[in-house]
């Protein structure tokens, strides 16, 4: 059986998967989308609207799960990890 160590959620690696990168969720409901829907609720076609990319990306390590799997984690990307999970 293989297991997914890479996810694209954050709550995945609060679970025990190793890597999550992807968008943050919070962060698109509270500053990417209320712009988007005040210009639909004036008037404006959804379908007329670019399509929007997100703003904000979140990296998430667990330093628990790459230890059970005998991996070493370089520094480099726990520097840039937006959380780590000891």
């Amino acid at each position: 059986m293989r297991r997914r160590v890479i996810y694209q959620d954050r709550s995945m690696v609060a679970e025990g998967g190793l890597l999550a990168y992807g968008t943050d969720i919070a962060y698109q409901f509270e500053h990417d989308a209320p712009p988007y829907v005040d210009r639909i609720l004036r008037g404006a076609k959804p379908g007329d609207l670019p399509v929007q990319q997100p703003s904000k990306f979140v990296l998430a390590v667990n330093l628990t799960t790459a230890k059970a799997m005998g991996l070493t984690i370089p520094e480099s990307l726990l520097a840039r990890a937006d959380e780590v999970i000891e």
